[in-house]
């Protein structure tokens, strides 16, 4: 007999949820940061370090198994499979030879992305049901930080450990990392479902379940509100790096600039983010969040215009590090009050791909458009969309609530 969500306490729920988004971002600050480095340690080409991004394909492409999870089996039984599954990869990863072995290691990358991308279905959609509106703030506070927190103990400590320990131990630590984040799925009591067995999706419906709520009312309407508040901040994002370098800012200070500032300084974002969505509700929150982002997006256009150098730049990093996380927070709590919470891990995983797709698409148009009219008049030009996207998606929603969830939230 399946348990009410009110069995598990708010504290039960903020362990589960924090432990699942740190089991996520864990591997991937190892494979994203460290381990390109340490394949160039051991004589790897540039071109075989770049094929790992190809490996995160199953980010991308997730929705097409989310309807799958969301409707078959017990979302208890997923996550103690998924979150066993990642811990015995660790392991077995332990005893690679990373300079002999190439073609296991891509496997096990390519494994570990898709164990994450599957968990991630899973929990985003037990965000959804466990929390009420109001908790949705903290959830995706959580989901951002924690996320981000595994990142630096993927990126930052594991590598730190492998350059004082070597391969094996590094792995068998990264392996209780992960074994920890198990504990809290052990006393989750998992909430029923609602659909009655004979009116849950057949098989073949659950293959396009994703296009059939894609097409949901309010759906697409949403993706293109995504797309108006996401798109001017990654086409500045994207130019960032080589802005920096172009700029005479050093490799080592980059690193330190963009991974440890900015990773720390998104963490208070994380928690102020969460703050604001609680206590001022999702409209302030977008409003302020995103003009917030938009006025330190300003400071880059200043730095390009030649005004205020390195140490404007690092200014810029802290107030984009806290306010641009915010604005994520604010963006992804709408994001689930969009979501049905029958659907909710498929429709959470469609609004997060779009995420996803805009993403690129800004580091497409952020090259095109920094090659054709150079840093300054694009970093304005990217600023103003932020702005003007930030303005359009609170006047739409004033008037245009895409779904009675969100019309519900959104005052």
């Amino acid at each position: 007999m399946s348990t009410p969500p009110q069995a598990n306490s708010q504290a039960q729920r903020i362990a589960l949820l924090t432990g699942l988004y740190t089991a996520q971002g864990l591997p991937f600050g190892f494979f994203s940061l460290a381990l390109p480095v340490l394949m160039r340690e051991a004589h790897w080409s540039l071109k075989a370090i770049g094929f790992l991004q190809f490996l995160a394909l199953p980010w991308g492409i997730k929705f097409l198994w989310a309807p799958v999870l969301d409707h078959r089996g017990s979302r208890r039984g997923w996550l103690m499979f998924f979150q066993c599954a990642a811990c015995l990869m660790a392991l077995a990863l332990s005893f690679l030879d990373l300079q002999a072995e190439s073609i296991i290691l891509f496997v096990a990358v390519f494994l570990f992305n898709l164990l994450a991308a599957s968990q991630d279905i899973i929990t985003d959609g037990l965000a959804v049901r466990l929390l009420g509106a109001q908790e949705r703030g903290l959830a995706n506070a959580i989901q951002v930080g924690a996320y981000r927190l595994g990142m630096i103990l993927g990126g930052g400590l594991l590598l730190w450990l492998f350059a004082h320990t070597g391969w094996h131990t590094m792995f068998i630590c990264m392996a209780v990392m992960l074994g920890l984040t198990i504990l809290p799925v052990l006393t989750f009591k998992e909430p029923p479902r609602h659909t009655e067995r004979s009116k849950r999706p057949s098989g073949t419906a659950l293959v396009i379940g994703w296009l059939h709520r894609a097409l949901a009312p309010g759906m697409l309407t949403f993706f293109g509100l995504i797309f108006c508040y996401r798109f001017g901040d990654q086409i500045l994002n994207s130019l960032l790096p080589p802005f920096l370098l172009d700029h005479g800012v050093s490799k080592s200070t980059i690193a330190v600039m963009k991974g440890a500032v900015g990773s720390g300084t998104s963490l208070l974002g994380a928690s102020i983010g969460g703050w604001l969505t609680y206590k001022l509700g999702r409209r302030q929150a977008m409003l302020a969040a995103g003009l917030a982002q938009a006025a330190g997006f300003g400071l880059y256009v200043a730095v390009a215009y030649g005004l205020g150098g390195e140490p404007l730049l690092w200014t810029a990093t802290v107030l984009e590090g806290i306010v641009g996380t915010m604005a994520t927070v604010a963006l992804f709590t709408l994001m689930m009050d969009a979501s049905d919470p029958e659907h909710a891990g498929t429709d959470y995983t469609l609004l997060a791909s779009v995420v996803v797709a805009v993403s690129s698409l800004g580091g497409l148009a952020g090259g095109f458009l920094g090659d054709l009219l150079g840093y300054g008049p694009t970093f304005l030009l990217a600023t103003s969309l932020a702005v003007a996207g930030t303005l359009f998606v609170v006047w739409w929603l004033d008037r245009h609530p895409t779904n009675e969830r969100v019309a519900e939230a959104w005052r």
